[in-house]
């Protein structure tokens, strides 16, 4: 994550020098910069911000594989202790003498077999939820990484919106000044008088 933010942070510094190297047309007030440069930089930006959201989405795509895999799993167990049980139960028809003891067994294997399906779904639950927290854990690490990516761009902005108005400011006190000095002196600028000794 400290690597994103570096990238994004780099994405920030690489757009103000675009800014900065544009061309001024007005110093402080108007400046003309390369629109696609900048766009492509604000849309690397972008690109970057969602790659926690992306490893979340692709969490939850190995979350649905392995409760698939579970469910298999629990299935493959089922079907194998049903072979098994009827195996036993195949055997014991052969002898009258051992019905009791194939009844026996039936009811041993369906208890087993019962066992292993509890088991095999308590451990897709526990996977089920395990996966679940972690994409919860995700999706708020990367919330809160977004956040503090537009909270850093709001400051950027409001410096920058500043600034601009700071300069806009300044001329416009030049711009009230130089109207002033120039009719008082009849279309000439005059001096000081303070200034003159």
């Amino acid at each position: 994550m400290a690597g994103q933010q570096n990238n994004v942070y780099d994405l920030l510094k690489m757009i103000e020098v675009a800014i900065e190297e544009g061309l001024t047309i007005i110093p402080n007030k108007y400046t003309v910069i390369k629109k696609d440069e900048v766009c492509a930089l604000i849309n690397e930006v972008f690109t970057t911000l969602p790659v926690e959201i992306q490893e979340a989405r692709a969490f939850l795509r190995r979350r649905e594989e392995l409760q698939i895999e579970a469910q298999q799993r629990a299935e493959r167990i089922i079907a194998e202790a049903q072979a098994e049980a009827d195996r036993k139960l195949s055997e014991a028809d052969f002898l009258k003498a051992l019905e009791r003891e194939g009844d026996r067994i039936r009811s041993q294997v369906k208890d087993e077999c019962e066992e292993m399906k509890r088991r095999a779904n308590e451990e897709a639950d526990a996977i089920r939820s395990q996966a679940t927290d972690d994409s919860l854990k995700i999706k708020e690490g990367a919330e809160m990484y977004a956040e503090q990516v537009l909270t850093t761009l709001e400051k950027n902005l409001a410096e920058m919106q500043s600034v601009v108005k700071n300069g806009q400011i300044f001329m416009e006190q030049k711009r009230g000044d130089s109207s002033r000095n120039y009719s008082m002196a009849g279309g000439y600028p005059q001096k000081d008088p303070q200034k003159v000794q």
